[in-house]
């Protein structure tokens, strides 16, 4: 896997103003939203626009669906100036593609994946995002074994699933992937973001890109 240059960086699950000042602050280059009522990061899509406007420009807005009903996504769609969709379900690349959005698809890694051929079904995604299996949806703050990740896929890959300040240099140094990806690695609470640790989390991968050999 060849890393793309620089090295981007998504603080995921944000619910609060000052979450979202710290992400910006701090560098991030996307924040996400979660649209998934069961999960305790959940946002109204009028609580995500409210956010979203307290961003500057070029640092991306990503809505997270998990099998959402159409109309609950045309109306997220319609409130919410989201830049890429990220679908964590069970959703078909039609399903995904549907709207006509630049998306992620998340990617739930368990030994007997075949994850080429899951790269080559979600061929029209901008990145596989790489998560750790877990019962319900999401990884639950695991990670999963790196060298699961094929050397070659199709698709550029995000990489999330347990991550936090202590591990993502090195989970960078092994995986080499275009994008990470951090929720509850950078918390004090669920739903409930640390500013020192994404402050933290966000030097710590930058300087593990820069010194990849």
């Amino acid at each position: 896997m060849t890393m793309i240059s620089p090295l981007k960086i998504k603080i995921c699950g944000l619910t609060r103003a000052g979450d979202v000042d710290a992400a910006v602050a701090a560098g991030a280059d996307a924040v996400g939203f979660v649209f998934y009522p069961h999960s305790p990061r959940y946002v109204s899509p009028r609580t995500a626009a409210a956010l979203a406007r307290r961003l500057p420009p070029l640092v991306s807005v990503v809505g997270l669906f998990v099998n959402a009903d159409a109309g609950d996504i045309a109306a997220t769609l319609a409130a919410v100036p989201l830049n890429l969709l990220q679908f964590h379900g069970d959703e078909s690349p039609v399903e995904c593609e549907r709207w006509q959005r630049p998306y992620i698809r998340a990617a739930r890694i368990t030994p007997e994946m075949d994850l080429p051929r899951y790269a080559r079904r979600f061929s029209g995604a901008r990145a596989l995002l790489l998560d750790a299996f877990a019962e319900g949806y999401g990884g639950g703050g695991k990670t999963f074994d790196w060298s699961l990740i094929p050397p070659e896929l199709t698709l550029p890959i995000i990489l999330s699933g347990g991550l936090r300040p202590e591990n993502v240099g090195e989970a960078i140094r092994r995986t080499r992937p275009a994008a990470v990806d951090v929720s509850s690695g950078v918390e004090s609470a669920k739903g409930a973001k640390d500013a020192k640790r994404i402050a933290a989390f966000i030097t710590a991968a930058r300087d593990a890109a820069a010194n990849l050999p």
